[in-house]
């Protein structure tokens, strides 16, 4: 790894961290960025899960104050999202790769297009909660620990936009503020990150490149306490109208240059 590889992947957590803080999908930069330098997909994936975890840690951080008062909500789904985490992640480990680079930019394809409707997402979540609402109805609690489990198993698997994909959800079963939503959503995919995170230290050592994982962590650390910082001020637009292009560039990559 040269000095200007090492320097383009600290930048890459630094954005990610960032972006997973406010909205989600920060992987779409951190990954592809690492298929660029040479990293193959599934040690990229591995690698770049690992790292995040530390960005997740500092945006939940960040976001202490509208978790205040969620602590219900928040012990009946982080089980969920710890089950669905280790589907995921067992689903990583045991298809062969060669499934894992056809299986990819499917979902960086997929993650794009709900990054491309991420404001209409928030647009809606916002317009349905309030500051003053503080809890989930009862009788949605089912679909939405379901919803929260897929999540879960996405996240384990891969990752990208599972946060846009939580907010989505959200913003049609739960109830509060988008910026307690954002909050709850932070610690969740912190709880999948890390779980899946384990599970790649435990089983899938050869693929993790260490000098990597070590350069993402330190970046979207500061990228996430970043993101928590200046939250709502960030151009959401700007940074969605990246994430779109760096995704696209990745898959016409991986489809057509291997």
């Amino acid at each position: 790894m040269t000095l200007l590889d090492a320097a383009l992947i600290l930048l890459a957590g630094v954005g990610a961290g960032t972006i997973n803080s406010i909205v989600g999908s920060g992987t779409l930069i951190t990954f592809p960025t690492l298929l660029f330098l040479g990293f193959p997909p599934l040690a990229a994936n591995v690698s770049n899960n690992i790292g995040l975890v530390a960005g997740g840690a500092s945006a939940s951080w960040g976001y202490r104050k509208e978790l205040t008062g969620q602590g219900e909500v928040v012990r009946r789904l982080v089980p969920m999202s710890l089950v669905g985490s280790i589907v995921g992640a067992t689903l990583l480990l045991t298809l062969p790769a060669a499934a894992f680079r056809s299986i990819v930019p499917v979902l960086i394809l997929l993650a794009l297009v709900l990054v491309v409707f991420g404001p209409r997402l928030q647009r809606a979540a916002a317009a349905r909660h309030t500051d003053q609402a503080g809890g989930m109805p009862p009788s949605r609690t089912r679909a939405l620990s379901t919803g929260v489990f897929v999540g879960g198993v996405y996240g384990g698997y891969f990752g990208a936009a599972q946060g846009v994909l939580l907010m989505g959800l959200f913003s049609a079963l739960a109830s509060g503020s988008i910026q307690r939503l954002t909050g709850l959503k932070n610690v969740l995919v912190t709880i999948v990150n890390t779980v899946a995170a384990v599970a790649f230290v435990l089983f899938a050592r050869g693929h993790i490149h260490w000098g990597a994982v070590a350069l993402v962590a330190v970046g979207s650390f500061a990228g996430g306490l970043l993101g928590a910082a200046i939250g709502r001020r960030l151009p959401a637009v700007v940074l969605r109208g990246v994430i779109v292009l760096v995704g696209v560039i990745a898959i016409v990559k991986m489809v057509w240059f291997p």
